[in-house]
């Protein structure tokens, strides 16, 4: 896969950040949700691929834009690309979460981002859209926990791995009344949390990159940000641990038509994203951790990013100005 790609997906990334931004705080996370989506496919189509999505708003039938199977990228444009047209295209996989934080994106709360990330293809697990325990941590730490350990065990790993008191760390937790008993097994352990309403994937990205002020995410959240998570954490040293929720026949029924029969399988980054070539991109939203939210001036917009590529292996943070059409711009810092 060619590296140059990611500018391309930085592109898309960047529009579906930016067309959602316009949406902010006024509470219709759908409608926040669907111009991400409109603004991500169209630019999509004019990136140099033969793209599929595996993991994206739905079956066909429940999303019409960015669906499971669809074929994206300029073969299959709606309309004509100006410039050059390659005479071939790279085949890649694509998981794409156009809004991850719709809620957070409706109300003005932090870590709202637009995320995809890109494999050769094949190298995207095509996750079922059900839960998944899950157990993220940074590069010092992935091979001194594992999800059957004890909460406790794990907390003191990691401290022990940052040469850190147990009661020094954060740990990311999704507030929801399924994570109930987890809650209180951290805060038993002396460890300090941090509760969100969504965004599990920026939480565990912030996991894996020092100075965050986030030393682990546990929880159970969705399966397919768990994928993009994974791929992530290719690119940034870090590693999630991970296990899908069965426990309805239809929930089997589910992962069978996915190709997945081991419903107990524990699996890490390699196994979620085991493509050779990744690129995973994201711009922020509102403001986070890692990423300053869209910012709109007179003369244009500004944006935050993040690009990362594990071959060649590198991690861009990009703060962009897309300056409006005027000769008489005025460029704010």
């Amino acid at each position: 896969m060619d590296s140059d790609l990611s500018l391309e997906f930085l592109r898309v990334v960047e529009q579906a950040a930016i067309a959602c931004a316009h949406t902010m705080g006024q509470g219709d996370r759908h409608g926040s949700d669907q111009v991400a989506v409109e603004a991500m496919r169209k630019v999509m189509d004019t990136v140099p691929i033969d793209g599929t999505i595996v993991i994206g708003e739905g079956e066909r039938d429940e999303a019409p834009m960015l669906y499971i199977g669809e074929k994206v990228g300029m073969p299959y444009a709606k309309e004509p690309v100006a410039g050059p047209r390659p005479t071939t295209f790279t085949e890649v996989d694509i998981a794409v979460d156009p809004l991850e934080g719709t809620n957070l994106c409706a109300t003005g709360a932090a870590n709202a981002i637009a995320v995809l990330a890109v494999s050769d293809r094949g190298g995207l697990l095509h996750a079922p859209d059900l839960y998944m325990e899950k157990l993220v941590v940074g590069p010092s730490s992935k091979d001194h926990v594992s999800l059957d350990a004890s909460v406790k065990d794990n907390l003191n790993a990691i401290a022990q791995c940052l040469k850190r008191r147990v009661e020094d760390l954060v740990v990311v937790v999704l507030d929801r009344e399924r994570h109930a008993k987890l809650i209180d097994d951290i805060r038993t352990s002396g460890a300090r949390i941090r509760l969100i309403g969504d965004g599990d994937l920026s939480a565990g990205i912030a996991a894996a990159v020092v100075g965050s002020g986030v030393h682990a995410v546990m929880g159970t959240g969705g399966a397919p940000e768990g994928v993009l998570t994974a791929a992530a954490m290719r690119c940034l040293n870090g590693e999630i641990f991970a296990r899908l929720v069965v426990s309805k026949p239809e929930h089997e029924e589910r992962c069978r038509a996915m190709g997945i029969t081991d419903f107990k399988r524990i699996y890490r980054s390699r196994d979620l994203a085991p493509g050779k070539h990744i690129i995973f991109a994201a711009t922020g939203v509102t403001d986070g951790t890692l990423m300053r939210g869209v910012r709109f001036f007179g003369d244009g917009t500004r944006t935050s990013s993040v690009i990362m590529q594990n071959e060649p292996h590198r991690i861009r943070f990009i703060d962009s100005i897309h300056v409006r059409p005027d000769t008489n711009v005025k460029i704010q810092f």
